[in-house]
């Protein structure tokens, strides 16, 4: 056989060498991973539910979901394990730094509308004007309940 013929299965060969080699250095980063969690510790399920360890078993974790409410996981079922500063800053909304020299951004579209030399200029009124208040009703107008084409609802052409 000639070493030309050969080269695509040795290709394919290697590629999924290679495929393989990636997938078992991923399995093997999520098993120490979850070796690593104690009692305590703050994890997020592969379902994206943030909870506290409780227990942990051979297969199994007792995970602390809200307060007085656990429930039994498989160790296979933690997609991450968190640190507690993040855990806090998901779960319990606490931000361990305030001094963050980040831009802030506005709620709404208003502010970014007016330019600083602008800041005192009058707002424009976009509500609904009042009609003008008439004694004498105008002729295109219909007057009481009747439609402005003269046809009823049940009458063939009615709106």
């Amino acid at each position: 056989m000639n070493l030309v013929t050969l080269l695509p299965f040795i290709v394919l060969i290697g590629a999924m060498f290679l495929m393989t080699r990636s997938a078992k250095k991923k399995q093997q980063a999520a098993a120490q991973m979850r070796d690593h969690m104690t009692p305590g510790t703050g994890v997020r399920t592969i379902g994206g539910m943030y909870a506290t360890v409780k227990e942990i078993g051979d297969d199994t974790v007792t995970l602390e979901v809200a307060p007085g409410v656990h429930a039994i996981f498989a160790k296979n079922a933690i997609g991450a394990v968190l640190d507690d500063e993040e855990y806090n800053r998901i779960v319990h909304g606490q931000a361990a730094d305030l001094t963050i020299d980040t831009p802030v951004v506005p709620d709404d579209a208003s502010s970014l509308t007016q330019s600083e030399t602008e800041g005192d200029a009058p707002k424009l009124d976009l509500g609904k004007k009042d009609a003008p208040k008439d004694d004498a009703p105008e002729a295109d107008e219909p007057k009481g309940d009747e439609p402005k084409d003269g046809k009823a609802d049940g009458e063939a052409g009615a709106k």
